[in-house]
């Protein structure tokens, strides 16, 4: 049997895993001398990139001393909590990651969690310790503190700890001591993560992962739990739901460096990847053809919000994308459902409209965001979280929230979180700043961090992770200012701005095409104001002393996606097309939107 180590990387986010698997990368010398890869490698898409966060979890494989090293990048966001659930079933030990001056956070807490629960054996990677103000000793007992509350085993708390800088390419047993490069950690690796078992008989594996070519269709990716996969064998697909599908294997991949290489055989413990397994899901089981023995499927948490995914039909419909109907629109859910563990697609009484379930706002909109840069036109409502019904009493989820910021603005902090109906547990200083901790309902978290960031001038950090479901806590203060609505369809001149700034901030620019019922600003009061921003100035051919004045506009608010969905009211969509974000009332005509409201 080849000698193999599987390993996971988990951490908050930002805490440094892609950076440090860059480094595991250059080091086992996959690249040629003449390649320049860039930085964050595994971060291939767009908005992985953009964004500066690990979306789906990626396998790449190197060699260290004969040992081959299967490794793992996870996303640190527990709204992608479902890729880090799927792929820790690959792995056979965890590489946690710990910030040496951020120490423990709420998603190091849940990934940690999902690993326990799997008996993976983990080794502790203190991080950033080249960062002024760093307490690794202090950060080391945190870590052991948090296993031991997870109810860590013995043999996982006897954890070996590892300290140094993935930025700098160092790694060592003592944070004081620093070393040339990382070698330090891939003896660990190999000395403490523990082999994969010999398990002889027929074969099984569990789709954890799938992926897509053009040329071979979709291909099933999972670890070899027993026995032995060949080329061209035949066998049993047994499904969730337990029928079992008979199937044959045409070509075997494992993985090499950062591809990956054709093979004939697979033994137990290496990851591999199927081609030519037809109508699988993740969590389905590749077994004997003769005597299919299904290994236990995936679960994976339930969903904690909902958004109203339809059609776009604004009269600007068609115009900017290329893909605009309910058909392509339910295909490509339908497409991401098979990937994406942790969505659900539920239909509407309407043929145009899908009830979209995921974890987060930002779980949904990175969905949204891949579907306008493949050219998909379509129209999104207000988030809305899912309630529960348990012991004849409404539950909603309830989140822990952890924001870090300067001590001098923790008042206001407090005060718009509480205002939230969120409730303080934990309040701790380190140096001139302060760690807040609050159990807030997720309805909560919703356009929160806008307004946060606004108000303590972009110094708050805030991350949060879903905790549990309790009893509803009341109702929530929103946005209190009403829209500006346009009045009529045309071209928005510069005259008509100009004379109706005092109502409001706009979210348009001069010379910008609207529509009617389009929301193009804020009113500074209460309520929606309709106003007609197509006027243009009279001409005449006299000039007038008074009427020549230089137009001044303040700059418009141009919204993120993540904030456009957060901003929005009930009565609101967000209209998404490859070039543009819109905001939009739901019933475009001003008269009917009256006589709807009279009779609400």
């Amino acid at each position: 049997m080849q000698n193999i180590r599987n390993i996971a990387i988990i951490a908050h986010v930002d805490h440094g895993k892609t950076t440090l698997v860059d480094k595991m990368i250059m080091y086992s010398n996959i690249f040629r001398s003449n390649q320049n890869p860039g930085e964050l490698i595994l971060d291939s898409n767009d908005q992985e990139r953009e964004r500066g966060i690990t979306i789906l979890a990626k396998n790449v494989s190197v060699v260290y001393k004969g040992t081959k090293i299967n490794i793992i990048d996870t996303p640190g966001h527990s709204d992608f909590g479902g890729e880090v659930e799927r792929v820790l079933n690959m792995a056979d030990g965890v590489l946690l990651l710990v910030d040496a001056f951020e120490g423990t956070m709420p998603q190091t807490r849940f990934v940690l969690q999902k690993a326990i629960q799997l008996g993976l054996k983990p080794i502790v990677v203190i991080n950033k310790v080249d960062k002024p103000n760093c307490r690794p000793d202090f950060v080391h007992e945190q870590v052991f503190e948090l296993m031991y509350d997870l109810n860590a085993t013995d043999e996982q708390l006897d954890f070996p700890t590892i300290y140094g800088s993935a930025k700098q390419n160092w790694m060592s047993h003592d944070w004081k001591v620093r070393t040339n490069d990382i070698t330090e950690l891939f003896d660990a690796i190999i000395k403490y993560i523990p082999a994969p078992e010999e398990n002889n008989g027929t074969p099984q594996m569990l789709i954890t992962s799938l992926d897509h070519s053009p040329y071979l269709g979709r291909i099933a990716i999972g670890k070899i739990h027993r026995g032995e996969l060949k080329e061209g064998m035949n066998v049993s697909l047994a499904k969730r739901d337990g029928t079992v599908v008979k199937s044959k294997i045409k070509e075997l991949d494992v993985f090499t460096g950062l591809g990956r290489e054709k093979v004939s055989s697979a033994l137990n413990g290496d990851i591999c990847a199927l081609v030519g397994i037809e109508g699988f899901d993740i969590g389905d089981t590749i077994c004997d053809y003769e005597n299919p023995e299904p290994l236990q499927t995936i679960s994976v948490d339930e969903p904690t919000m909902s958004m109203l995914f339809t059609i776009n039909n604004s009269p600007f419909y068609g115009k900017e994308g290329k893909y605009v109907t309910s058909r392509h629109i339910h295909d490509r859910l339908m497409r991401e459902l098979e990937k994406n563990l942790a969505l659900r697609v539920e239909p509407t009484d309407s043929a145009d409209a899908w009830n979209v379930h995921g974890r987060g706002v930002l779980h949904l909109s990175v969905l949204i965001e891949t579907m306008r840069r493949e050219g998909y036109e379509l129209q999104v409502g207000q988030p809305q979280v899912l309630y529960k019904e348990v012991d004849g009493q409404q539950c909603e989820p309830i989140e822990l929230l952890y924001i870090d910021l300067p001590e001098s603005m923790s008042g206001t902090a407090i005060d718009l979180v509480t205002k939230r109906k969120g409730e303080m547990i934990n309040m701790q200083s380190k140096g001139d700043r302060v760690d807040l901790e609050f159990y807030i309902p997720s309805r909560g978290i919703i356009g929160l961090r806008t307004i946060m960031l606004t108000s303590t001038q972009g110094e708050a950090v805030m991350s949060h992770r879903f905790v549990k479901y309790d009893t509803y806590k009341g109702p929530i203060e929103t946005r209190i200012n009403g829209s500006l609505v346009a009045l009529e369809t045309g071209t928005a001149f510069a005259y008509a701005l100009n004379k109706l700034q005092d109502r409001g901030r706009y979210f348009i620019e001069p010379q910008e095409e609207i529509y009617a019922g389009q929301v193009v600003g804020e009113h500074t009061r209460e309520g929606d104001l309709a106003m007609n921003l197509t006027k243009s100035k009279k001409l005449t051919n006299m000039r007038a002393s008074g009427s020549d004045d230089k137009v001044r506009l303040a700059p418009p608010i141009k919204f993120s996606l993540e904030e456009a969905l957060e901003y929005i009211q009930k009565d609101e969509y967000v209209e998404v097309t490859p070039k543009s974000i819109r905001l939009r009332k739901i019933i475009l005509d001003e008269t009917e939107r009256k006589r709807v409201a009279k009779k609400g």
